[in-house]
Protein backbone atom coordinates (compact mmCIF):
# COMPACT_ATOMS: atom_id res chain seq x y z
CA UNK A 1 0.00 0.00 0.00
CA UNK A 2 1.12 3.25 -0.44
CA UNK A 3 1.32 5.55 2.69
CA UNK A 4 2.44 9.70 3.00
CA UNK A 5 5.72 10.17 5.05
CA UNK A 6 7.44 12.90 6.46
CA UNK A 7 11.03 12.68 6.93
CA UNK A 8 12.07 16.25 8.40
CA UNK A 9 11.52 19.79 7.01
CA UNK A 10 10.10 20.22 3.74
CA UNK A 11 10.88 16.16 3.26
CA UNK A 12 7.08 14.43 2.20
CA UNK A 13 6.62 11.42 -0.12
CA UNK A 14 4.52 8.55 -0.74
CA UNK A 15 6.41 4.74 0.30
CA UNK A 16 5.29 1.48 -0.16
CA UNK A 17 4.18 -0.25 3.22
CA UNK A 18 2.83 -3.91 3.86
CA UNK A 19 -0.75 -3.84 3.90
CA UNK A 20 -1.52 -3.94 7.76
CA UNK A 21 -3.20 -7.44 9.30
CA UNK A 22 -5.62 -6.25 12.33
CA UNK A 23 -5.18 -7.99 15.58
CA UNK A 24 -7.65 -8.65 18.31
CA UNK A 25 -9.69 -5.77 18.62
CA UNK A 26 -8.78 -4.10 15.94
CA UNK A 27 -10.37 -2.85 12.57
CA UNK A 28 -8.62 -1.94 9.09
CA UNK A 29 -9.92 1.03 7.85
CA UNK A 30 -9.48 1.67 3.96
CA UNK A 31 -9.33 5.71 3.94
CA UNK A 32 -11.08 8.20 1.52
CA UNK A 33 -10.61 11.64 2.63
CA UNK A 34 -7.66 13.35 5.35
CA UNK A 35 -7.69 16.62 6.08
CA UNK A 36 -4.52 18.38 6.25
CA UNK A 37 -4.17 20.19 9.84
CA UNK A 38 -2.47 22.89 11.27
CA UNK A 39 0.24 20.58 13.32
CA UNK A 40 0.70 18.52 10.22
CA UNK A 41 1.68 21.71 8.23
CA UNK A 42 4.55 22.41 11.08
CA UNK A 43 5.69 18.79 10.71
CA UNK A 44 6.24 19.29 7.02
CA UNK A 45 7.25 22.78 6.90
CA UNK A 46 9.18 22.78 10.18
CA UNK A 47 10.24 19.62 11.14
CA UNK A 48 8.29 20.48 14.09
CA UNK A 49 5.33 21.08 15.96
CA UNK A 50 5.62 23.50 19.09
CA UNK A 51 7.43 21.14 21.17
CA UNK A 52 7.13 17.85 19.07
CA UNK A 53 9.80 17.08 16.70
CA UNK A 54 9.67 14.72 13.81
CA UNK A 55 12.47 11.74 14.98
CA UNK A 56 11.38 9.54 12.57
CA UNK A 57 9.40 8.99 9.18
CA UNK A 58 6.00 10.13 10.47
CA UNK A 59 2.80 9.76 8.46
CA UNK A 60 0.29 12.26 9.05
CA UNK A 61 -3.26 12.51 9.06
CA UNK A 62 -5.72 12.63 12.32
CA UNK A 63 -8.95 14.45 10.45
CA UNK A 64 -10.19 11.35 8.59
CA UNK A 65 -12.79 9.28 6.93
CA UNK A 66 -13.50 5.83 5.80
CA UNK A 67 -14.94 2.60 5.28
CA UNK A 68 -14.68 -0.56 6.87
CA UNK A 69 -12.01 -2.69 5.00
CA UNK A 70 -11.61 -5.81 7.81
CA UNK A 71 -13.23 -6.34 11.45
CA UNK A 72 -11.81 -9.85 12.50
CA UNK A 73 -14.88 -9.65 15.47
CA UNK A 74 -17.39 -9.65 12.91
CA UNK A 75 -19.38 -6.41 14.01
CA UNK A 76 -18.91 -3.97 11.04
CA UNK A 77 -19.44 -4.76 7.68
CA UNK A 78 -16.89 -4.16 5.30
CA UNK A 79 -17.63 -0.95 3.61
CA UNK A 80 -19.62 0.75 6.69
CA UNK A 81 -18.83 4.80 6.55
CA UNK A 82 -16.85 6.02 9.44
CA UNK A 83 -14.24 8.30 11.06
CA UNK A 84 -12.33 7.67 14.00
CA UNK A 85 -11.51 9.36 17.28
CA UNK A 86 -7.83 9.94 16.93
CA UNK A 87 -6.72 9.68 20.69
CA UNK A 88 -5.90 6.88 22.86
CA UNK A 89 -6.12 8.05 26.17
CA UNK A 90 -3.68 7.39 28.89
CA UNK A 91 -4.10 5.80 32.64
CA UNK A 92 -6.65 6.95 34.88
CA UNK A 93 -5.05 10.22 36.92
CA UNK A 94 -7.00 11.60 39.78
CA UNK A 95 -8.52 14.85 39.03
CA UNK A 96 -8.90 14.10 35.45
CA UNK A 97 -11.84 11.68 35.27
CA UNK A 98 -13.70 14.33 33.15
CA UNK A 99 -11.10 15.05 31.06
CA UNK A 100 -9.20 12.17 29.55
CA UNK A 101 -7.23 14.29 26.67
CA UNK A 102 -5.17 15.53 29.68
CA UNK A 103 -3.57 12.35 30.97
CA UNK A 104 -0.34 11.28 30.32
CA UNK A 105 0.46 8.52 28.33
CA UNK A 106 -2.09 8.52 25.75
CA UNK A 107 -0.97 9.31 21.62
CA UNK A 108 -2.99 10.82 19.00
CA UNK A 109 -2.70 9.64 15.22
CA UNK A 110 -0.08 11.34 12.91
CA UNK A 111 1.64 13.00 16.00
CA UNK A 112 5.42 12.97 17.36
CA UNK A 113 4.54 13.59 20.96
CA UNK A 114 5.90 9.96 21.31
CA UNK A 115 8.25 8.35 20.23
CA UNK A 116 7.91 6.09 18.43
CA UNK A 117 5.64 8.07 16.67
CA UNK A 118 2.18 7.50 16.47
CA UNK A 119 1.53 7.02 12.58
CA UNK A 120 -1.07 8.64 11.02
CA UNK A 121 -4.02 7.67 8.59
CA UNK A 122 -2.53 9.37 4.96
CA UNK A 123 -2.27 6.08 3.81
CA UNK A 124 -4.55 3.70 1.84
CA UNK A 125 -5.45 1.18 4.63
CA UNK A 126 -4.60 1.80 8.57
CA UNK A 127 -5.49 -0.26 11.84
CA UNK A 128 -7.41 1.28 14.75
CA UNK A 129 -8.79 -0.22 17.75
CA UNK A 130 -12.29 -0.41 17.45
CA UNK A 131 -13.35 1.48 20.00
CA UNK A 132 -12.11 4.47 18.49
CA UNK A 133 -14.44 3.91 15.83
CA UNK A 134 -17.72 6.35 15.01
CA UNK A 135 -19.70 4.58 12.18
CA UNK A 136 -21.47 7.53 10.22
CA UNK A 137 -24.81 8.18 10.12
CA UNK A 138 -26.76 7.86 7.09
CA UNK A 139 -26.53 10.88 4.74
CA UNK A 140 -23.08 12.12 6.07
CA UNK A 141 -21.11 12.07 2.79
CA UNK A 142 -17.60 11.05 3.70
CA UNK A 143 -16.15 14.21 2.52
CA UNK A 144 -17.58 16.21 5.16
CA UNK A 145 -17.12 13.66 7.66
CA UNK A 146 -13.45 14.49 7.58
CA UNK A 147 -14.16 17.51 9.54
CA UNK A 148 -15.30 15.64 12.41
CA UNK A 149 -12.03 15.93 14.06
CA UNK A 150 -11.28 19.88 13.94
CA UNK A 151 -14.86 20.32 14.91
CA UNK A 152 -14.88 18.57 17.84
CA UNK A 153 -11.55 20.66 18.28
CA UNK A 154 -13.44 23.75 18.06
CA UNK A 155 -16.54 22.70 19.95
CA UNK A 156 -14.59 21.65 22.91
CA UNK A 157 -12.93 25.14 23.15
CA UNK A 158 -16.16 26.63 23.19
CA UNK A 159 -17.00 24.41 26.12
CA UNK A 160 -14.51 26.11 27.84
CA UNK A 161 -15.53 29.58 27.23
CA UNK A 162 -17.68 29.45 30.55
CA UNK A 163 -21.26 29.84 28.22
CA UNK A 164 -21.36 31.50 25.42
CA UNK A 165 -25.09 32.12 24.53
CA UNK A 166 -26.16 36.00 24.79
CA UNK A 167 -21.83 37.37 24.73
CA UNK A 168 -20.20 38.80 22.59
CA UNK A 169 -17.00 37.03 21.34
CA UNK A 170 -14.16 37.50 19.18
CA UNK A 171 -12.37 34.89 17.26
CA UNK A 172 -8.23 35.66 15.96
CA UNK A 173 -7.47 33.64 13.46
CA UNK A 174 -9.47 32.49 10.70
CA UNK A 175 -7.88 29.59 9.41
CA UNK A 176 -9.97 26.12 9.43
CA UNK A 177 -10.39 25.53 13.22
CA UNK A 178 -10.76 29.76 13.23
CA UNK A 179 -13.72 29.06 11.12
CA UNK A 180 -15.39 26.24 12.96
CA UNK A 181 -14.88 28.21 16.57
CA UNK A 182 -17.24 30.67 14.52
CA UNK A 183 -19.73 28.04 13.63
CA UNK A 184 -19.55 26.30 17.33
CA UNK A 185 -20.36 30.25 18.46
CA UNK A 186 -22.97 30.90 16.13
CA UNK A 187 -24.85 27.37 17.04
CA UNK A 188 -24.44 28.00 20.63
CA UNK A 189 -25.97 31.28 20.86
CA UNK A 190 -23.11 33.90 21.14
CA UNK A 191 -25.06 37.71 20.25
CA UNK A 192 -22.20 39.14 18.22
CA UNK A 193 -19.22 37.31 16.80
CA UNK A 194 -15.98 39.35 15.47
CA UNK A 195 -13.27 37.80 13.74
CA UNK A 196 -9.76 39.41 13.21
CA UNK A 197 -7.43 37.50 10.34
CA UNK A 198 -4.18 39.15 7.90
CA UNK A 199 -6.16 38.42 5.07
CA UNK A 200 -9.13 39.34 3.51
CA UNK A 201 -10.21 36.01 2.41
CA UNK A 202 -10.60 33.98 5.33
CA UNK A 203 -12.32 36.90 6.89
CA UNK A 204 -15.12 36.59 3.54
CA UNK A 205 -15.43 32.61 4.69
CA UNK A 206 -16.18 33.53 8.57
CA UNK A 207 -18.27 36.06 7.68
CA UNK A 208 -20.39 33.43 5.54
CA UNK A 209 -20.25 30.94 8.43
CA UNK A 210 -22.06 33.58 11.14
CA UNK A 211 -19.31 36.47 12.10
CA UNK A 212 -20.97 39.69 11.93
CA UNK A 213 -17.79 41.92 12.69
CA UNK A 214 -15.19 41.26 10.44
CA UNK A 215 -11.37 43.15 11.20
CA UNK A 216 -8.58 43.21 8.94
CA UNK A 217 -4.99 43.30 10.58
CA UNK A 218 -3.41 46.41 10.62
CA UNK A 219 -6.72 48.20 8.99
CA UNK A 220 -9.14 48.17 11.53
CA UNK A 221 -8.86 48.46 15.51
CA UNK A 222 -10.76 46.58 17.61
CA UNK A 223 -11.70 48.17 20.50
CA UNK A 224 -10.17 47.24 24.41
CA UNK A 225 -12.55 45.39 26.35
CA UNK A 226 -14.89 44.78 23.39
CA UNK A 227 -15.49 41.19 24.10
CA UNK A 228 -16.90 39.24 26.79
CA UNK A 229 -14.71 36.15 25.37
CA UNK A 230 -11.81 35.99 22.77
CA UNK A 231 -10.86 32.36 21.13
CA UNK A 232 -7.02 33.18 19.50
CA UNK A 233 -6.88 30.59 17.08
CA UNK A 234 -3.80 31.97 15.25
CA UNK A 235 -1.04 30.69 17.55
CA UNK A 236 0.85 34.26 16.70
CA UNK A 237 2.42 36.00 20.18
CA UNK A 238 0.81 39.40 18.67
CA UNK A 239 -2.51 37.89 18.98
CA UNK A 240 -2.33 37.17 22.44
CA UNK A 241 -1.66 40.79 22.99
CA UNK A 242 -4.48 41.79 20.93
CA UNK A 243 -6.81 38.79 22.87
CA UNK A 244 -5.89 40.56 26.14
CA UNK A 245 -6.76 43.84 25.34
CA UNK A 246 -10.20 43.14 23.18
CA UNK A 247 -11.00 41.02 26.22
CA UNK A 248 -12.88 42.68 28.75
CA UNK A 249 -13.58 42.60 32.32
CA UNK A 250 -13.98 39.54 34.34
CA UNK A 251 -13.92 38.00 30.39
CA UNK A 252 -12.47 34.63 29.48
CA UNK A 253 -9.66 34.48 26.59
CA UNK A 254 -9.27 30.81 25.53
CA UNK A 255 -5.91 30.01 23.30
CA UNK A 256 -7.01 27.46 20.88
CA UNK A 257 -3.88 28.29 18.48
CA UNK A 258 -0.47 26.25 19.12
CA UNK A 259 1.86 28.50 20.38
CA UNK A 260 5.58 28.05 19.73
CA UNK A 261 7.83 26.16 21.86
CA UNK A 262 10.03 28.93 22.69
CA UNK A 263 10.03 32.26 25.20
CA UNK A 264 7.42 34.66 23.30
CA UNK A 265 6.76 38.43 23.90
CA UNK A 266 3.57 38.91 25.12
CA UNK A 267 1.91 41.94 27.51
CA UNK A 268 -0.66 40.21 30.14
CA UNK A 269 -0.29 43.22 32.10
CA UNK A 270 -4.17 44.45 31.37
CA UNK A 271 -5.10 40.56 33.00
CA UNK A 272 -4.38 41.82 36.77
CA UNK A 273 -7.07 45.06 37.10
CA UNK A 274 -9.56 42.88 34.29
CA UNK A 275 -9.46 39.65 36.35
CA UNK A 276 -9.09 37.93 32.83
CA UNK A 277 -9.41 34.15 32.66
CA UNK A 278 -7.11 32.84 29.79
CA UNK A 279 -7.12 29.02 29.37
CA UNK A 280 -5.58 26.53 27.18
CA UNK A 281 -7.13 24.27 24.75
CA UNK A 282 -5.86 20.66 24.02
CA UNK A 283 -7.83 18.53 21.20
CA UNK A 284 -10.69 17.28 22.50
CA UNK A 285 -12.35 14.70 25.10
CA UNK A 286 -15.73 13.13 23.13
CA UNK A 287 -16.85 15.82 21.49
CA UNK A 288 -16.27 14.19 18.12
CA UNK A 289 -19.91 12.17 18.78
CA UNK A 290 -21.23 16.12 18.96
CA UNK A 291 -19.47 17.00 15.89
CA UNK A 292 -20.30 14.18 13.85
CA UNK A 293 -24.02 14.95 14.93
CA UNK A 294 -23.50 18.47 13.75
CA UNK A 295 -22.05 17.36 10.84
CA UNK A 296 -25.60 14.94 9.95
CA UNK A 297 -27.63 18.20 10.77
CA UNK A 298 -27.08 20.25 7.32
CA UNK A 299 -24.62 20.87 4.78
CA UNK A 300 -23.73 24.83 6.29
CA UNK A 301 -19.90 23.81 7.62
CA UNK A 302 -19.32 22.28 3.43
CA UNK A 303 -17.81 25.51 2.64
CA UNK A 304 -15.13 24.51 4.72
CA UNK A 305 -13.58 22.54 2.83
CA UNK A 306 -12.06 24.52 0.00
CA UNK A 307 -10.49 22.05 -1.68
CA UNK A 308 -9.82 18.03 -2.40
CA UNK A 309 -6.67 17.14 -3.89
CA UNK A 310 -5.83 13.65 -5.03
CA UNK A 311 -3.58 11.97 -2.75
CA UNK A 312 -0.92 11.88 -5.41
CA UNK A 313 -0.15 15.25 -5.55
CA UNK A 314 0.56 16.13 -1.48
CA UNK A 315 3.37 18.17 -1.90
CA UNK A 316 0.80 20.42 -4.06
CA UNK A 317 -1.82 19.71 -1.67
CA UNK A 318 0.30 21.00 1.50
CA UNK A 319 1.61 24.09 -0.45
CA UNK A 320 -2.13 25.31 -0.99
CA UNK A 321 -3.24 24.72 2.56
CA UNK A 322 -0.26 27.02 4.18
CA UNK A 323 -1.88 29.63 1.68
CA UNK A 324 -4.73 31.04 3.80
CA UNK A 325 -5.50 33.25 0.58
CA UNK A 326 -5.87 30.68 -1.17
CA UNK A 327 -7.41 28.18 0.61
CA UNK A 328 -9.75 27.12 3.98
CA UNK A 329 -9.65 22.91 4.78
CA UNK A 330 -7.70 21.36 2.31
CA UNK A 331 -8.64 17.42 2.16
CA UNK A 332 -6.10 14.80 0.33
CA UNK A 333 -8.66 12.41 -1.86
CA UNK A 334 -7.11 8.89 -1.73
Amino acid sequence: MKVLAIHGKEDLHWEDREVPAPGPGDVRLRVRYVGICGSDLHYHFHGANGEYAVKEPLTPGHEFSAVVDLDPSGVLEPGTPVTVHPARFGPDRPGLEERPHLRPGGDYLGSAASFPHRQGAASEFVVVEAPMIRVLPAGLPLERAALAEPLAVALHAVSLAGGVEGRRALVIGAGPIGLLVVAALRRAGASDIGVADVRPEPLDRAVALGASEPSLVGRDEIADESYDIVFECSGVASALTQAVRAVGRAGHIVQVGMLPNAEIAVNLAPILAKEVTIRGAFRFSNEIDDAIAMLAESDALGPVISHVIPAADAVEAFRIARNSSESAKVLLQL
